[in-house]
């Protein structure tokens, strides 16, 4: 079952899912009926009898719990993501990234899932707006939900990466948007800032990768590049005129995947960090891969002082792989 399944992630992921996979049933949970509706009509689920689409809001514990009865997995990747939408409406905010995910868990301990993983954000880290806050409330509710799971309960873990390349209400169509409407400018908030960047692609393919190697109580961080926001907009528009207009309220010039304070329980391994929790039951040497690394003191894995970054040339090729004109 996958909470948002209906969105830019739920649906890539699903379609990965059934393509490498034989699952014997894929639940999609979801309040949107519309994109149900057309996500029911694409050739890649129409012909899937594996395929189940449940109206329902995760604030909702009983629907949930409903639609989680002879699930093993479940994916949480449902959320109001929107930081100037969740800065307006923090009530509405707190109800699904918080409560949700309470109720998630909740739902999850009941039913007797194996394993659930929630899709996080690097604006959980160190927040400063209310959308990263109410995903590290969520990301806390999961990794001490492993306190609840008795002996053979629900694990969960979660999977934080940055800005997904071309979703929707990111920079990309944003940019691409104003082109096409004729703008001779494009709107930077600071000529300094730095993102990371993942592909919907890389980012399912890590939730996959991680799922199978989870224990229950992880922070999982890829280790994925950076791009400077001055450079995306060259790129789509080549000697174009930008007007910087200031870093707006709850945005950072530059995210952060691990926090120094975190990298303190922090592990690196060849593709990526592993936060571990601080709870009793977490044993690094039985519960740890034998590759990982512990952090050095003080390390930050922010997008401004990353080691990998994407130039113009790289984006252009990104680009132009994801049928992106640039």
């Amino acid at each position: 079952l996958v909470t948002g399944g209906s969105g830019s992630f739920g649906r890539h992921f699903i379609r990965t899912l059934l393509e490498r996979h034989k699952p014997r049933r894929v639940a999609v949970f979801s309040r949107d009926e519309l994109k149900q509706y057309h996500m029911s009509q694409d050739p890649a689920f129409a012909e899937r009898p594996e395929m189940r689409y449940f109206i329902g809001d995760v604030r909702d514990a009983d629907r949930l719990e409903l639609a989680m009865h002879g699930v093993d997995l479940v994916v949480h990747a449902a959320a109001l993501k929107h930081v100037s939408a969740a800065e307006y409406n923090p009530f509405e905010c707190i109800k699904t990234n918080v409560n949700g995910s309470q109720n998630v868990v909740q739902a999850a301990l009941r039913a007797r899932v194996a394993k659930v993983m929630m899709i996080s954000t690097d604006k959980a880290t160190n927040p400063v707006n209310l959308y990263g806050a109410s995903k590290l409330a969520g990301e806390k509710i999961f990794v001490a939900a492993n306190n609840l799971r008795g002996v053979d309960g629900p694990r969960f873990a979660v999977v934080r990466y940055g800005n997904v390349v071309g979703s929707s209400g990111s920079v990309i169509p944003h940019f691409r948007r104003l082109i096409a409407e004729g703008a001779t400018r494009l709107p930077i908030t600071d000529e300094r800032m730095t993102r990371f960047f993942i592909t919907l692609d890389q980012g399912v393919d890590f939730v996959l990768s991680m799922i199978s190697r989870m224990q229950g109580g992880e922070i999982f961080v890829p280790k994925i590049p950076s791009v400077r926001t001055v450079d995306l907009a060259e790129v789509l528009a080549p000697g174009i005129d930008i007007d910087v207009i200031g870093i707006r309220p709850g945005e950072k010039l530059h995210e952060v995947l691990v926090s120094e304070d975190e990298s303190r329980k922090g592990l690196e391994l060849p593709s990526h960090y592993l936060i571990e929790p601080v709870f009793s039951f977490w044993q690094r040497d039985t519960h740890c891969e034998p590759d990982a690394v512990a952090l050095p003191d003080g390390f930050r894995y922010a997008s401004d002082s990353n080691r990998d970054w994407l130039d113009q040339d790289d984006l252009r090729a990104l680009l132009r792989g994801l049928g992106i004109a640039a």
